[in-house]
């Protein structure tokens, strides 16, 4: 990661409810799952023992990797429309050879979910596209090769 974490309104809203969960919820009934297993008795042998323990160490450090992460971000607000791909923009482009446009929101790193159409301005198409307007044809080195592509809209 980065020193400068970038996130939108949303995806810090997001991760707050997470840790929130995190924090009022798993905790506690994992604490719980706990301590019956050691009111179990033998713990050298008690898989529920060693189950919960491995899921707190799992649960412990989210809470610390989101706790940072918050800690950590700039929030990226989105005024409007904006003649300039930038973080936070809605951008619609087409691949040259094909007729299908795709539409992405470029995001910070932390809340890239390319399946949700969320890429991060470090990847390869959104490091491409920052900074162009809309009708530029831009090339992005890819792991599958140069893409060319042209910026239909950007909102």
């Amino acid at each position: 990661m980065s020193d400068q974490v970038y996130l939108t309104a949303e995806g810090a809203e997001d991760l707050r409810r997470e840790l929130d969960e995190l924090l009022t919820v798993k905790r506690p009934a994992l604490a719980k799952k706990l301590k019956d297993a050691v009111a179990e008795g033998d713990l050298k042998e008690n898989a529920d023992y060693h189950d919960a323990k491995e899921q707190q160490a799992f649960l412990e450090g989210r809470i610390q990797y989101v706790e940072n992460l918050l800690r950590a971000a700039v929030i990226i607000t989105n005024n409007g429309p904006s003649d300039e791909v930038r973080i936070g923009s809605l951008v619609t482009i087409v691949e040259d050879g094909t007729s299908e446009e795709e539409t992405y929101s470029i995001v910070g790193a932390a809340e890239a979910n390319p399946r949700e159409g969320k890429i991060s301005h470090e990847s390869p198409i959104g490091a491409a596209l920052l900074g162009h307007k809309k009708g530029d044809k831009v090339r992005a080195k890819t792991p599958g090769g140069d893409v060319t592509f042209k910026i239909k809209r950007i909102q």
